[in-house]
């Protein structure tokens, strides 16, 4: 018998089909879905992130009408364990098949529902109905639906897959204290070295001693961890070498940079509110591995999503694709700006050869000639899919409004030489079905505290303007 029945919502498949894999639990949950959810998924068919969840959910979907006898028994199994249907309803079992599993489906088809007309929510209402009248419990991420459900007295949970639950306790950052007598490789003997894991950010606070004591001389060491090694990282050095056209202006700015032009690094996630320069080191940073040849281009992904709409929908936005993209990407731009207006202030012939032809006074014709001479492109993320991104630095921008298989998508589009850089605020999440504790920043952010193959840092300090920085405080 089964231990739970759930009610799956449209947002537990638009999140990732994949769950539905793990909510059965190997047969030992039954999963039903209303025609509700079927018909939202159908609307959902666009080129869009969403879109391509629910087709991937209809194209793994089968009756298994020429399955074996033994599958077939299985069923007939389950089907006695089914509620009876009410009146008018109709169940029916279908199967959705992916990674060499078969879950079964119940679908609960009602001609007539109760809930007739409503201004708002009226998908909702009617699934929290079915939900209710078969005493199944309401999985859903749509936390208004969740409340809502509550409120009528009808089980509802939310997929805790993938939550993280102290964001903001999770630091890169480790400090060791070194007598002055001492290498820096002699941190790699220490236990807590050891069990570090690969782009692990290092300080070295440096020691001496008295006859009697033991005191911190004040000079500091930085660096990562690479291998089995400690790597000392001369930051200023680098800077001044790599002459970015907006010099960091933290310690964590300067380590962000390092980072990201390493080498060996090819995947970082960094996060950190407004003001904490992550959109302008990185792209920077980009702009000095275009400079070096490592790579020979960027490409800037940004989830379409914003607070006021319900899913990443473009279509309904005036303009070419080039337009409906423009209202995304500001945070690019924005950067972009600041460094034209940076040349502009420390030299007029720096700016005049940034910003293109001498008389040109169009800070538009500026951006985009930025954008030509660095070879910066800006890619839909639905488009990004099926293309295969080859020796480009991609930044994927606003990761916190992305699950976890959309950034496994872009993922798996990287090709030979291309490195990635996920960058977020986990605290600002305008997806309707993430959360702060669930969302596609804090996922990489946890994985980078325990696998060598991606870097991570949080950025903490902020620079804003004094009116910018007196709203924060004041409110």
């Amino acid at each position: 018998m089964p231990s739970k029945s759930y009610l799956i919502d449209t947002s537990i498949i638009l999140d990732d089909p994949e769950n539905l894999i793990y909510l059965h639990e190997n047969a030992k949950n039954l999963l039903f879905i209303s025609d509700i959810v079927l018909e939202e998924l159908d609307k959902k068919k666009t080129s869009s992130e969403v879109g391509f969840f629910a087709r991937e959910f209809f194209r793994n979907i089968s009756d298994h009408s020429a399955q074996d006898s033994k599958l077939c028994a299985k069923a007939k199994t389950r089907q006695s364990s089914l509620p009876s249907p009410k009146k008018g309803d109709f169940l029916r079992t279908m199967y959705y098949e992916a990674k060499q599993h078969t879950i079964p489906l119940i679908i609960i088809y009602r001609q007539q529902y109760q809930t007739k007309h409503l201004e708002y929510g009226l998908n909702d209402a009617r699934i929290a109905e079915i939900a209710k009248d078969y005493n199944l419990t309401l999985l859903t991420n749509d936390l208004s639906l969740k409340i809502r459900s509550y409120a009528r007295q009808i089980k509802a949970q939310s997929l805790f897959r993938d939550r993280v639950e102290n964001p903001s306790d999770i630091d890169f950052w480790h400090k060791f204290l070194l007598h002055k007598d001492l290498p820096l490789n002699h941190i790699e003997k220490t236990k807590t070295f050891k069990s570090l894991s690969q782009w692990s950010l290092i300080q070295i606070d440096e020691q001496d001693n008295t006859d009697s004591s033991l005191y911190l001389t004040g000079k500091k060491y930085f660096g990562i961890k690479v291998g089995k090694h400690f790597e000392e990282l001369m930051l200023d050095e680098v800077i001044k070498e790599a002459a970015p056209y907006v010099a960091p202006m933290n310690l964590e700015q300067k380590m962000l940079f390092c980072l990201l032009t390493h080498k060996r690094n090819i995947a970082t996630i960094a996060t950190g509110s407004t003001g904490s320069g992550k959109t302008l080191i990185a792209l920077q940073a980009g702009i000095e591995l275009f400079k070096r040849e490592v790579v020979d281009g960027i490409i800037y992904l940004r989830n379409t999503v914003t607070a006021n709409d319900k899913e990443a929908e473009l279509g309904f936005r005036k303009g070419d694709e080039d337009q409906k993209l423009g209202y995304f990407m500001y945070p690019l731009y924005s950067a972009i700006n600041f460094i034209i207006d940076s040349l502009r202030s420390s030299s007029l012939k720096n700016y005049l050869e940034y910003r293109g032809e001498v008389n040109t006074i169009h800070k538009e014709d500026a951006t985009e000639h930025f954008l030509k001479k660095h070879n910066i492109q800006v890619v839909d993320i639905a488009h990004a899919r099926g293309i295969t991104i080859r020796k480009k630095f991609v930044i994927f921008d606003e990761v916190q409004n992305a699950s976890n298989a959309t950034i496994k998508l872009i993922g798996t589009r990287l090709g030979e030489e291309s490195r990635i850089v996920f960058l977020g605020d986990w605290a600002q999440i305008d997806h309707p079905y993430l959360s702060k504790f669930r969302n596609g920043s804090v996922s990489l952010l946890q994985k980078a505290m325990y696998d060598d193959m991606i870097a991570g840092i949080q950025l903490r300090q902020t620079i804003r303007s004094s009116i910018a920085q007196w709203f924060g405080e004041a409110f």
